[in-house]
């Protein structure tokens, strides 16, 4: 089997340099392309803000030893960002806070849970994630009004589902973190 050279650091950097100013110059003829032919429907944002996502996304998988559960916060954080700046420009319509980060929430706690069942004894490196992730479900509780959230039931149902998984993951893996516990405070 014929295995691909691997890329050494300095020559991916200039890699990555190359295409983050195709990206800009892309970005910057998306615009003048916007302004020129329909310049009242701003698609080059959108547009943009999908480059800018993508590109944080890379540079944080470039990264060596990343723990997944940070990668899966950042997908989290990052997607409801975005997804909430493409409501804002078609127009406020609401799905962003309604629909899709309640939705990005499950997504992350159902991808959180399976991480803790298949790598329980590496839960330690994952609490942490974890803990953010349900702030991040709990804190849409507060917001829900009549203005700010009309589906309430789908923003109950993701808090729900965060808290029910950061119990069971410390119930499956309540040995492994007493054990840590002993270990980093010598008790």
């Amino acid at each position: 089997m014929i295995y691909p050279k691997k890329i050494k650091a300095q020559k991916s950097g200039k890699i990555i340099k190359i295409l983050m100013i195709i990206s800009i110059g892309m970005a910057f003829i998306l615009l003048l392309i916007n302004k020129l032919t329909t310049p009242n429907i701003p698609w080059a944002a959108l547009a943009n803000a999908g480059i800018l996502y993508v590109w944080i996304v890379v540079l944080y998988a470039i990264k060596r030893n990343i723990n997944i559960a940070g990668h899966v916060l950042l997908q989290m954080i990052t997607l409801s960002i975005l997804l909430v700046y493409i409501d804002h420009k078609l127009g406020q319509k609401g799905w962003s806070i309604n629909i899709a980060i309640p939705v990005m929430i499950i997504i992350a706690n159902i991808t959180m849970l399976i991480l803790t069942i298949i790598h329980h004894k590496k839960y330690i490196k994952y609490a942490m994630y974890q803990l953010i992730i349900v702030f991040f479900s709990i804190a849409p509780v507060f917001f829900i009004t009549e203005y700010i959230m009309q589906n309430k039931i789908l923003c109950m149902v993701a808090s729900g589902i965060s808290i029910l998984n950061f119990i069971l993951a410390l119930l499956l893996c309540a040995k492994d973190i007493q054990q840590e516990i002993i270990r980093k405070f010598h008790i």
